[in-house]
């Protein structure tokens, strides 16, 4: 799709699958999954995911595939089309896609760092105590981590300026099964440890004392972040989607993949976490610095620790695809500028807005603004407040303005399919979603405290 009269469009439904599901399995599968579930009781917080994946992540993330492929046109146009003064939605998910990526790409360009230190054998060869040391001493650096981002938005942008059937979906085909070969051959190795069947009574074990409504509010952002809902990513791919499609089939797979990819992620770091007596609660150091010490304990330690990192910086690419796609189609179907001049400017910008980021572990460490240091304020402001907000406005969209009549003529294929979700799907649409999420943005902004 190099302009606006020459739109590409997925090859099969398959591939759309893939390139969907890979843009939800991302850092939020195999780096948040993990520490958010250790930092909030194990077990029942998995169930409590679960449940909320299945009656609210997946109808919003099929009330974007319905807008996008209604639209068959990039976000701003698909929600135009169903109502113009929503269109404004759209222009917010574009807005968002550019600190949303240049935080994604600082922590992608720490994965392509800790890929190359492993595969060389010297992340494995750091004394286990000295490896938080390690960690802040190379994202406190200057020059290096913003080298390391750099390199990675440049990966995501040489795909994305493919187009979507030469680049997104042909690139999704190879990423997607070398991610899922790699949690295997991690997996196996993680349970086969001595001591690892503890990590795995910790992970499977549901305590329901530890639910309360933090946690619950911990769940929900999760499922938001996992599954890429809120940024209009979804809309975009679903606008590359054929009519013939059976929207409810490929969401329900794309969710399954999703939930998957995060369920295997804990199978692996747990019982690794467990084997080696370490902290299960360890926040986001549990992958940048728990991890490393366990690999470095481990027989052949630098191959998985090489895996893992591998296996973390290919989640993180397909999600980067996903995230700039929504700025690159509507300003190319917009404006008389090709893919790949606008990936490059898309990927310059980024990177500026990236610079600050990276350096705010470093000598920009102590700016602060509105209380919170600048990786934590981007974070704060796409996975808080944006994403959030963009999703009960679709919710509100499809459920309040669009209407029953026409959003299931869309869905159904025009009465043409049939089964259990979609019957369920408009009154989750119209009456749960908008509630939940509009608890989610209470509690973000502080009107509401669980």
């Amino acid at each position: 799709m190099d302009n606006k009269g020459n739109r590409d469009q997925f090859t099969s439904g398959f591939g759309f699958v893939l390139a969907s599901a890979g843009s939800a399995i991302g850092l939020g599968n195999i780096w948040r999954f993990p520490y958010m579930t250790g930092t909030n009781g194990g077990g029942a917080f998995v169930l409590l995911y679960l449940a909320i994946v299945l009656l609210v992540g997946a109808t919003l993330l099929l009330v974007e595939f319905t807008i996008g492929r209604h639209g068959q046109a990039n976000a701003v146009e698909s929600y135009g089309k169903i109502s113009k003064p929503f269109k404004w939605i759209g222009y917010l998910g574009v807005f968002i896609s550019f600190p949303l990526l240049a935080y994604y790409a600082v922590v992608g360009g720490w994965t392509i760092y800790y890929s190359m230190q492993s595969a060389l054998g010297k992340l494995t060869s750091v004394p286990a105590d000295q490896m938080g040391a390690f960690f802040g001493g190379f994202i406190g650096l200057v020059t290096s981590p913003i080298i390391y981002l750099a390199i990675f938005l440049i990966f995501t942008l040489l795909i994305v300026a493919r187009g979507v059937s030469g680049g997104i979906e042909k690139w999704s085909k190879i990423l997607m099964p070398a991610m899922f070969v790699l949690l295997v051959i991690l997996l196996v190795r993680s349970v086969t440890l001595p001591g690892a069947m503890e990590g795995v009574k910790w992970y499977l074990k549901p305590d329901f004392s530890k639910i309360n409504g933090s946690v619950v509010v911990a769940a929900l952002g999760q499922a938001f972040f996992s599954l890429s809902v809120g940024l209009s990513g979804m809309v975009t791919y679903g606008s590359y989607l054929s009519k013939k499609e059976n929207l409810t089939t490929n969401t329900l797979t794309v969710v399954g993949f999703d939930t998957l990819i995060a369920i295997l992620a804990g199978f692996v770091v747990f019982p690794a976490v467990f084997a080696f007596s370490m902290e299960p609660g360890g926040g986001p150091g549990l992958v940048f610095i728990t991890l490393p010490q366990v690999f470095s304990k481990m027989p052949m330690g630098a191959f998985f620790s090489a895996s893992f990192f591998l296996l973390l910086l290919f989640a993180a690419l397909t999600s980067s695809i996903s995230i700039m796609e929504v700025s690159i189609s509507y300003f190319t179907e917009s404006f008389n500028v090709s893919r790949r001049q606008m990936s490059w400017i898309y990927g310059i910008i980024v990177f500026v807005l990236a610079i600050p980021v990276s350096l705010s572990f470093g000598i920009w460490g102590d700016v602060s603004i509105f209380g919170k240091g600048i990786f934590d304020l981007y974070d704060y402001f796409c996975a808080n407040l944006a994403l959030p907000f963009c999703a009960f406005m679709c919710a509100i969209l499809v459920g309040w303005v669009w209407g029953k009549d026409k959003a299931m003529a869309e869905l159904t294929n025009n009465g043409t399919i049939d089964n259990w979700y979609i019957r369920i799907w408009f009154p989750l649409v119209k009456y749960v979603s908008p509630l939940v999420v509009g608890l989610i943005l209470l509690n973000a902004i502080g009107v509401l405290k669980f």
